[in-house]
């Protein structure tokens, strides 16, 4: 009996398997239609000259509506003063070559003054006229140079004392 008993639930489970497969069989045909939008690829901007003080810069951007791309060159102004400087310099011109640096970065100006040898000035002044030009004017130094921050600060000080003392006038002659 116990072979007849296996042998019938072998032929039960090989028929509610079967049954499962044929019921999970399904066929379904539709269309699909591909509607993406192109890539937006980057110009590639070329500059073939490497002695040249540009850059190029490009992006693009692409969403799925709307697709994008630009490019630009880029002109690099600190590239162009060491190139004119190293052709002044080389040239034998150093007094402009220097000149050209100093009023380009007052980084460069203040360690030309730290150093005891300022910046030519005026109509070619160097050395002690040159010091002495700057002190007289220094609001002709570069932008946030030492000494025209010294210079404001003088000045500050002087208008605070003049104030001082203009009030204290007002109180003796109200007396």
């Amino acid at each position: 009996m116990g072979k007849q008993s296996l042998k019938f639930f072998v032929l039960i489970a090989f028929i509610s398997f079967t049954a499962q497969a044929f019921a999970q069989t399904n066929t379904i045909s539709s269309t699909v239609i591909d509607k993406s939008v192109p890539a937006a690829n980057a110009p590639s901007v070329v500059v073939n000259n490497s002695d040249v003080c540009v850059s190029s810069v490009s992006a693009g951007v692409t969403t799925q509506i709307f697709g994008l791309a630009t490019g630009t060159a880029v002109r690099d102004k600190n590239c162009e003063v060491i190139k004119m400087f190293r052709l002044l310099y080389g040239g034998g011109m150093k007094v402009a070559a220097i000149s050209l640096i100093c009023n380009e970065d007052r980084r460069v100006w203040d360690a030309m003054w730290r150093a005891g040898t300022p910046c030519p000035a005026g109509d070619g002044l160097i050395g002690d006229e040159a010091k002495a030009y700057w002190l007289e004017n220094p609001k002709e130094s570069p932008e946030g140079s030492i000494i025209q921050i010294e210079h404001e600060k003088k000045e500050r000080s002087n208008n605070y004392n003049s104030s001082d003392n203009d009030y204290w006038e007002e109180e003796e002659w109200q007396d």
